[in-house]
């Protein structure tokens, strides 16, 4: 018997999750991707780009696919995508995992100071002009034009488009992972004295938490909004290990 899986993806734990999950034959993975990133990398199994028009959408999809699990692997960050995941789930009587990455904790030495959104963080950096690192992705970058009057350094996967209406921004284009070192000498070339980021979690981008750590600059960080309470994993090792039980043989399960 054939099992039909549907991974909501879009970060390195769900491509790695799917290929996992893809070398036990009596699973079919489709992984899918909302299509904010205009080049991907490659995701190793069927994947399905676009949305899905809401949970409804999603509902009807799960059950026209006659899918078995759903699984949120989406970014901690994607709070719509997930509330409609679990209410999809609820709608169509598919079964729901999701993969919580936790979040970073400061430690002694770290200057953070914690805000609610992308707004507020833009708020938060104060009248006076600053070299701001932004690392928070595209989607939300037009918010800083609220606060012109700094510099500001952005970094993301994809073009800025259009760009923001300030005085003074450079764009990087780089995906991660970002190493400590490497970050630290780019707060330096560009004389950072404040970061904005999300609490991402995970090792991948987490070097620019460190070097500001050891260069004493403050980071603005944006908390992480609330998702729904679904059975979960923190990482996909254990995600996976859940699916196996779930869809493990009668004899392993002692019955």
């Amino acid at each position: 018997m054939t099992h039909r899986i549907l991974i909501l993806g879009g970060t390195t734990e769900a491509r790695q999750l799917a290929g996992k999950l893809a070398r036990r034959a009596d699973f079919s993975i489709t992984l899918s991707l909302a299509g904010r990133t205009e080049s991907p990398v490659a995701q190793g199994v069927p994947v399905r780009v676009g949305g899905f028009g809401g949970a409804a959408g999603l509902a009807a999809y799960l059950r026209h696919e006659k899918v078995d699990l759903l699984i949120d692997a989406t970014h901690p960050y994607a709070a719509r995508i997930s509330a409609n995941a679990a209410e999809a789930a609820t709608k169509s009587g598919v079964p729901i995992l999701a993969l919580r990455r936790p979040g970073w904790e400061p430690v002694v030495g770290d200057r953070w100071m914690m805000v609610d959104s992308v707004a507020e963080a833009a708020s938060a950096l104060g009248p006076a002009p600053r070299r701001v690192f932004l690392a928070i992705g595209r989607q939300e970058a037009g918010a800083f034009e609220a606060a012109p009057q700094h510099r500001y350094l952005i970094r993301s996967v994809d073009p800025v488009e259009p760009k923001l209406a300030v005085p003074d921004a450079h764009y990087l284009l780089a995906r991660g992972p970002f190493p400590e070192a490497e970050e630290r000498v780019l707060l330096q070339q560009h004389g950072i004295d404040a970061i904005v980021s999300k609490n991402s979690g995970g090792e991948a981008t987490y070097g620019k938490i460190a070097a500001a750590r050891a260069l004493g600059i403050e980071v603005v960080m944006i908390r992480r909004p609330p998702l729904p309470d679904v059975s979960s994993a923190e990482t996909g090792d254990a995600l996976a290990a859940k699916v196996d039980h779930l869809f493990a043989p009668v004899a392993e399960r002692g019955v």
